[in-house]
């Protein structure tokens, strides 16, 4: 680790925005000198993969929290590279879970759009997909939805954050790039009580999931297998960004080498 990376631990090489802890769980698991602290309303976490310098935040769900928390992260660590990264509903039925969607583009249901400057490849063999990437107001829960915002919008993958991200970092001039894991696919509905369980922060009211199981016992089982999908989906998140850091942080030595 050079001297660099001992003494500037408040700058990072890059910084990634997620809505939900154990998204990017996973991920931290293997970084090193993680160290968490809280700032305002959000969660951050920094530490070392590699000898690149990782700062995350942790925003809560949806457009508003997700644009606040991403403006705190860049004040906070400069990374000239941001991430915005997470779990997303697949939008076609080749995708499934933990499968990988890349922005080729971002876009949200009320017509505002930016392009993600990237060349990426997809390798659908392999579960790695590009192409647009849809920011919705709500959750998405049932595939008839889905099937609907797909033919409107040409997107592959859905989510409650990115363009949010995106927006800002285009604000900063930093650089971008939308890396999505499938945790709900096109096989079935998500159940009704998610849209009630889940707080703006993220966490599960324990409240109303103790309400849903009382009112439908089954859907103890479903959410479970939610948890399982979850758990899946943050696994291959975590692999897929061994990748990606490596090549983002050799890209930012070369890019100041000359």
């Amino acid at each position: 680790m050079s001297n660099d990376s001992q003494t500037d631990l408040a700058h990072a090489n890059i910084g990634i925005v997620c809505a939900l802890p154990i998204e990017l769980g996973a991920f931290l698991d293997r970084c090193e000198k993680v160290r968490k602290y809280s700032g305002g309303d959000f969660v951050f976490r920094g530490g070392f993969y590699g000898n690149a310098k990782i700062a995350t935040v942790e925003s809560g769900t949806g457009f508003a929290r997700a644009r606040r928390a991403t403006q705190a992260l860049i004040e906070a660590h400069t990374p000239p590279w941001i991430l915005s990264c997470g779990f997303s509903g697949a939008l076609i039925s080749e995708m499934k879970v933990g499968n990988i969607a890349v922005g080729e583009s971002i876009v949200d249901t009320h017509g505002q759009e930016l392009a993600c400057e990237l060349n990426f490849p997809g390798d659908s063999d392999r579960g790695l997909y590009t192409g647009r990437i849809l920011t919705a107001d709500a959750i998405v829960r049932t595939v008839a939805e889905k099937q609907r915002l797909h033919n409107q919008f040409d997107a592959i993958a859905v989510d409650l954050e990115s363009l949010a991200v995106a927006q800002v970092v285009r604000d900063h001039g930093k650089q971008f790039m939308a890396i999505r894991t499938i945790s709900d696919d096109m096989s079935a509905d998500l159940p009704p009580e998610i849209l009630s369980i889940l707080g703006s922060t993220g966490s599960v009211r324990v409240g109303a999931a103790l309400g849903a199981i009382w009112k439908r016992p089954g859907s103890a089982k479903d959410m479970w297998r939610l948890r399982e999908a979850a758990s899946q989906a943050a696994e291959r998140l975590a692999t897929f960004l061994d990748g990606i850091i490596t090549q983002l942080y050799g890209s930012i030595h070369v890019d100041k080498d000359q």
